[in-house]
């Protein structure tokens, strides 16, 4: 599965992007003419490099957050027992949304959920783990799953999997 680059992402790269070429245009080669060469080069790897490393670290988080999933002993899949409300952005600029997970067994169980924040295009922005503690059998428990970075725009949560153990 090919992960999308986020639109902060995007966002940043345009924003060095532009710094570089503004910086660059206002330097001068020695016959007083514009160096667009040497700055287009310079711009176009350092978007490379901010695309590259923001990929990185988005992948990163989701595979740490992955891991924290498959450490859960005798779990089974419970991703249609999990639903989500509608995700608000904090004072902290950080994305939450209420995890509500029902519990078909017979007995209390616990619940690891794997949310995903994207924008309104499916681009995944960020993601967190969340547990669901000692929701009793046949009833439903709750709990608020924050984001971890700072977002903006139309941020959209969605469960990636979940674990009932």
């Amino acid at each position: 599965m090919r992960a999308r680059t986020s639109g902060w992402l995007r966002g940043a790269v345009g924003v060095a992007v532009a710094a570089m070429v503004t910086a660059g245009a206002a330097g001068c080669s020695d016959d007083g003419k514009p160096s667009g060469g040497k700055v287009a080069s310079a711009a176009s790897s350092a978007a490379a490099s901010l695309a590259s490393q923001g990929a990185a670290a988005l992948a990163s988080a989701t595979a740490e957050a992955q891991q924290k999933l498959d450490e859960v002993k005798n779990g089974v899949a419970a991703k249609d027992e999990v639903r989500l409300g509608t995700p608000t952005t904090g004072g902290d600029g950080r994305a939450t949304v209420k995890v509500t997970a029902h519990n078909t067994a017979d007995s209390a169980k616990s619940f690891a959920v794997l949310v995903k924040f994207t924008d309104k295009d499916g681009n995944l922005l960020d993601v967190t783990v969340v547990t669901v503690p000692d929701v009793a059998a046949k009833a439903d428990g709750e709990a608020t799953a924050t984001g971890t970075r700072k977002l903006s725009g139309d941020v959209r949560a969605e469960v990636g999997s979940a674990v009932r153990y």
